[in-house]
């Protein structure tokens, strides 16, 4: 399969990586050390039309397709992964706004992420519910015209500072399948009952805002439902058909920018009379980065472009997931060895990439719950 890129693509890729090499080098490390980000930063991605380009032209996006907003998140990533999610993770949920939503709650929500107006959050995770989200207990419940929502969310990208969230809440919990039993709610979290607290102490990407929901008897009315109420694992693992491709750009651009952080500083480092680069280990290193590197974005070009044409691969998908995050684990942490103890402090970004990545192999579906998808579909 052809994936040379068209010229819009290329323009696309020159213009992020052009904005990203401008603008987050010279605060990465302050948002790093201080946990914070300047939403500025984000307005004006949103003007330049990074933010949100899958999002149909009808709400104000670029209508192109999730291949694209992968270029962009590869070029923000081998630039600054912390600055690359916390702007392009504000639309996080769009995607299954966009697909089960009505035309009502798109009409609303929509154009506001895309100008850089709202932000928005979508609230999965559970103290006790991880990649097991059937048994999430946040619960949903009619009172009259209202849904009455109550429970707790944990690592919420966004929880404090979004406009409006998504909630997977249990609406039928007598439904005999356990993928039956729960739906999506839209939220606006200014609505009373809804409280967020900023988990701090992240190993990495800690620019990026992560939160810890409570929702207290938080009321919303019932046309607030998405979809079709007890179809929201359904609504859910197609949503993760999508975004786990986000998290497959976030791997390359990660690795590249570790890959070319090794290079450099093995050009210029000395050992025993002669640079790191002019050593056979550091040479194989560097190949094999590379090989990884070129695999991994070839694995997520040809799902990103099957999921554009309409072709939902889980198989596929996964496998991308699982690969490109493992790959850029390893990749990163080729990258600081060879720094050797000049990885080991803050002054060199590598120490930064390489506590970024491990998160790639833990959000939106672990490595163990992507090779049990793909042997799954294998095996029937």
């Amino acid at each position: 399969m052809d994936f040379n890129l068209s010229k819009e693509q290329r323009d696309i890729v020159r213009a992020a990586r052009e904005f990203a090499q401008g603008e987050f080098p010279d605060r990465a490390a302050e948002f790093d050390r201080n946990e914070t980000f300047d939403l500025e930063l984000w307005k004006t991605a949103c003007e330049l039309g990074f933010v949100g380009v899958f999002i149909d032209e009808k709400y104000g996006g670029a209508g192109l397709g999730f291949l694209e907003h992968c270029l962009i998140t590869e070029e923000f990533w081998a630039v600054e992964p912390g600055i690359g999610q916390a702007i392009l993770s504000t639309t996080f949920g769009s995607e299954l706004l966009s697909l089960f939503g009505s035309e009502e709650q798109k009409q609303e929500v929509l154009p506001q992420l895309v100008s850089g107006q709202a932000i928005m959050a979508t609230g999965i995770t559970e103290p006790d519910a991880g990649s097991d989200v059937t048994q999430a207990t946040t619960t949903a419940v009619k009172d009259g015209d209202s849904w009455v929502i109550n429970g707790a969310k944990m690592f919420t990208t966004n929880g404090n500072l979004a406009k409006y969230v998504l909630l997977f809440c249990l609406t039928d919990p007598d439904n005999p399948s356990r993928h039956e039993r729960h739906s999506f709610i839209l939220v606006p979290t200014d609505t009373p009952g809804y409280e967020s607290t900023k988990i701090y102490g992240k190993m990495g990407i800690r620019a990026s805002d992560t939160a810890e929901l409570t929702l207290n008897n938080l009321q919303v009315p019932l046309s607030n439902l998405v979809g079709e109420q007890g179809r929201g694992f359904h609504q859910l693992m197609a949503f993760f058909n999508r975004t786990r491709l986000h998290i497959c750009a976030q791997a390359v651009g990660l690795a590249r920018g570790a890959m070319e952080e090794a290079i450099r500083h093995a050009k210029a480092r000395r050992q025993f009379g002669a640079t790191l680069a002019s050593f056979q280990v550091t040479q194989f290193k560097i190949a094999e980065m590379a090989t990884w590197i070129r695999a991994a974005r070839n694995l997520y070009y040809e799902a990103a472009w099957s999921v554009d044409q309409g072709k939902i691969d889980h198989a596929l998908i996964a496998m991308a997931k699982w690969f490109s995050a493992e790959m850029a684990v390893r990749c990163a942490d080729e990258a600081l060895q060879l720094h050797g103890g000049y990885g080991y402090i803050d002054e060199y970004k590598v120490q930064r990439l390489y506590r970024d990545a491990k998160i790639l192999e833990i959000y939106e579906g672990t490595k163990e719950m992507e090779k049990t998808i793909i042997s799954r579909t294998l095996l029937g």
